[in-house]
């Protein structure tokens, strides 16, 4: 038990600590060479109407600061987790195998699409700060990068239902729902559900406090399944978000931009998936709970553009996502992300809550 502790805890040090020391070197690259957006703010909002108070708020913001910040926190978590793997296979010292986490049944899955989402989003981050893509902004547009989120969830909806003989989403109360061959499907609308809540990197500060808490509330939760390497997993990617936050706190040194917030949302969903009847708990039926930011961010999303369809352009909101909406109300960054961080907080021990009293009872 002790033992299983350390393995757990262990990632989350090693990964806040090797996050802090390459944080110098990519820092200087990114300022080096410039990689941040030529022009602030966005050309236009949803369904062509302008984005004039975005566009007013970030005026005099990402222009200067560089994205891809993202990169951090995977390039941290591969090189803590490769570390211990080669730890483990060269040496004959016990300790490293016992606290290596890589493993077929646990975390290959989630390792393969944190290494597909960072390379995406990097993909299309390059493209933003270099003018390139296929829309006006830059980077690639919303449908693509939709379509490879899908094309995950697609190949692990497959592999759950065709290789390790998942149908079920599982209840409290040992109540089930089987789907069958549909749970493809609702994996890959989950999966597109919590990318497309990936926009609430938008303040500076924000995104990574409110991932912290939920990938630290998955590690409880997996733990108590007895899931160790996963939960080994969720911690590495907790300690490689802190010390990009320290970075990253208003104000910001660089964003995280689509190489972090594509394969956090990607593995979010995924730990869900894995954390479900597969593993006798209910990782899906508290996604909602513990990733309730992400989930007010698409609402209000959806909710403004379609009442502006509606309405011919009148707004619920200042600007969205929400958090835009107080930023217009004239709450300051810091402020902003502080507030987040207490909601995210509160709606992860919640969810982990209800996870682990599934469990007991």
């Amino acid at each position: 038990m002790i033992l299983d502790v350390i393995k757990v805890l262990l990632p989350a040090i090693l990964g806040f600590i090797t996050g802090i020391l390459i944080t110098p070197f990519v820092s200087s690259y990114l300022y080096r060479n410039k990689m941040w957006k030529k022009k602030s703010g966005k050309a236009t909002a949803m369904y062509g109407y302008e984005a004039k108070v975005f566009n007013e708020i970030h005026k005099d913001k990402e222009v200067n600061t560089p994205r891809m910040g993202g990169v951090i926190i995977w390039l941290g978590a591969f090189i803590v987790a490769g570390v211990l793997w080669l730890l483990s296979f060269a040496t004959s010292i016990d300790f490293f195998d016992k606290i290596e986490f890589i493993s077929r049944k646990q975390t290959w899955i989630p390792f393969a699409a944190l290494i597909i989402g960072a390379l995406v989003g990097l993909i299309d981050d390059l493209f933003e700060v270099r003018g390139g893509g296929d829309h006006k902004a830059g980077g690639l547009s919303l449908k693509k990068r939709l379509a490879v989120v899908g094309l995950i969830g697609f190949g692990v909806g497959s592999w759950f239902f065709f290789k390790l003989d998942v149908g079920t989403i599982a209840l409290p109360f040992d109540y089930v729902i089987n789907l069958g061959w549909l749970i493809i499907p609702t994996y890959i609308l989950i999966m597109v559900a919590i990318y497309a809540g990936g926009v609430i990197d938008g303040v500076d500060g924000l995104s990574g406090g409110v991932f912290a808490s939920m990938f630290a509330a998955y590690a409880a939760v997996a733990f108590s399944l007895g899931q160790v390497d996963l939960a080994a997993f969720c911690m590495l990617i907790v300690g490689t978000l802190l010390a990009f936050l320290w970075f990253n706190i208003p104000p910001a040194r660089f964003y995280m931009s689509e190489t972090g917030s594509m394969a956090l949302t990607i593995v979010l969903a995924i730990v869900a998936f894995m954390t479900d009847s597969i593993a006798g708990g209910i990782g899906i039926f508290i996604l909602p709970i513990i990733a309730f930011p992400l989930v007010m961010t698409v609402v209000s999303v959806v909710v403004q553009v379609n009442y502006k369809k509606l309405t011919g352009g009148k707004k619920i909101f200042h600007s969205t996502p929400i958090h835009h909406h107080f930023e217009a109300l004239g709450w300051p960054n810091h402020k902003v992300a502080m507030r987040y961080w207490i909601l995210s907080v509160f709606c992860a021990s919640t969810g982990a809550i209800v996870a682990l009293l599934n469990i007991s009872l």
